[in-house]
């Protein structure tokens, strides 16, 4: 199911933009409220941005997402890919989506994007199944105008191991961990599926694992023995592993296209834990949200030494005796431990290093508001560079999206994203001409 709101000006006026949620996200327009007035402050309602929402697999593996997503715009059946769906033991095809939300996508008519947390991650996806040809010689990479992502675990998160993956054998899970209840609840609303609400649908058409297609006994072998799919390495837990994000990395995945506008908005809870330490902890002033404080008190002091393999970034090239692990205290900054609640700084950057011709980093001043908000790159953005906007005041995973609270900051973003859309249109429209 695709929610668009509204349903005007797409057709000669402003490019629409697509919003893809994060992992567990199933709410669709309902709980992001009335953030489409900022989005098009000071024009007619007319002549407002289509908003499109899409209903991807929340808990799904980056690339099921991904073709989830193509196909929940143009139309057609969902083809995750031959070599694909059997290295993963599931169906080729999914779910027929008669009507597309925008059936004339393609590279003359391409979208802006908007992810929050794994939704990020799912939008590179896209563009990388894009430019390798899944869906076709007609798909391209350039039909992705822009990506704009919110707190995006790019390269993984340590809060998945917090949460139970094994640390020295991913994707295994640790026995009766959150992750591990997370995975056989799954399992259980996969079952009854068909008769659940819309915001229950896990897009697990390809699984055969609804009460239509498996026995009740096949139910409780998988919930008592290990989960084929939540233990598996076509899950969304697997994918934010640092070995996962190494692995797609290692092929090139996240590579900018040169004619893509990229941007990231990096959030923080957490705060040194003492002036000689790198580790974080939450600060006071989110002690009302006891989960994802206890989350990012784990997530901000964990050790990266005990990961098997070690991740890339711990890997030092030496050319006499090759890659070595180095001691994370002594060489990582503290960005690898402040974090969200979830996903810690470094990460929520952009794929890949760091490099001068790449990315750059932009402060954003808490005290700012909506009418100061003129950010030399937000007027005059460039393609082929990721735009990291690294926020000052303490904000965590849920601040700026999908609670819709009509605070200041989420206010200033919506207005924020709304003057880059409309440069980049402007860029373009003076590219083209």
């Amino acid at each position: 199911m695709v929610h668009s709101i509204p349903p005007q000006g797409d057709v000669d006026g402003s490019i629409p933009l697509v919003i893809v949620q994060g992992f567990l996200g199933t709410s669709g327009a309902w709980i992001w409220g009335n953030f489409e007035s900022y989005l098009n402050r000071g024009l007619d309602k007319r002549n407002w941005r289509r908003t499109i929402f899409v209903s991807i697999g929340p808990v799904s593996s980056l690339h099921d997402r991904a073709c989830e997503l193509y196909y929940a715009l143009v139309g057609g059946t969902v083809d995750y890919g031959k070599e694909h769906s059997a290295m993963h033991r599931h169906a080729r095809y999914g779910r027929k989506i008669l009507q597309g939300d925008y059936p004339e996508w393609s590279p003359a008519r391409p979208l802006h994007f908007l992810g929050h947390s794994m939704g990020g991650q799912t939008i590179i996806k896209l563009q990388w199944l894009l430019k390798q040809g899944h869906f076709g010689p007609r798909a391209h990479p350039r039909m992705v105008l822009s990506v704009s992502a919110i707190s995006a675990p790019f390269r993984g998160t340590q809060s998945v191991y917090v949460l139970g993956m094994c640390v020295d054998a991913a994707p295994a899970v640790r026995p009766f961990s959150v992750g591990f209840t997370i995975g056989k609840s799954m399992h259980l609303l996969s079952f009854l599926s068909p008769l659940l609400p819309q915001a229950f649908d896990l897009h697990g058409d390809s699984r055969s694992l609804t009460y239509r297609d498996i026995s009740f006994s096949s139910l409780l072998k998988q919930l008592w023995n290990k989960s084929d799919w939540a233990e598996g390495r076509d899950n969304a837990a697997f994918d934010v592993t640092f070995l996962a994000v190494d692995e797609r990395e290692s092929q090139g995945e996240g590579d900018l296209e040169p004619k893509t506008y990229y941007q990231s908005y990096s959030v923080c809870m957490t705060q040194r834990y003492s002036e000689n330490s790198r580790t974080h902890t939450p600060s006071m002033r989110h002690i009302t949200s006891p989960i994802l404080c206890s989350l990012a008190r784990m997530t901000g002091a964990f050790d990266f030494s005990t990961l098997q393999p070690p991740p890339s970034f711990l890997r030092q090239q030496n050319t006499e005796s090759g890659a070595r692990v180095i001691d994370s205290e002594s060489i990582l900054g503290e960005e690898y431990w402040a974090n969200d609640g979830v996903v810690p700084s470094f990460s929520q950057w952009h794929p890949l290093p760091c490099c001068r011709t790449r990315c750059q980093h932009f402060t954003r001043a808490s005290q700012a508001t909506v009418a100061k908000s003129n950010d030399v790159h937000h007027l005059s953005p460039q393609p082929g560079i990721w735009y990291v906007n690294q926020e000052e005041d303490a904000h965590h995973h849920m601040s700026i999206v999908p609670w819709w609270t009509g605070s200041d900051r989420q206010q200033r973003f919506w207005v924020e994203l709304g003057r880059w859309l409309d440069a980049i249109e402007e860029n373009r429209q003076d590219c083209e001409g």
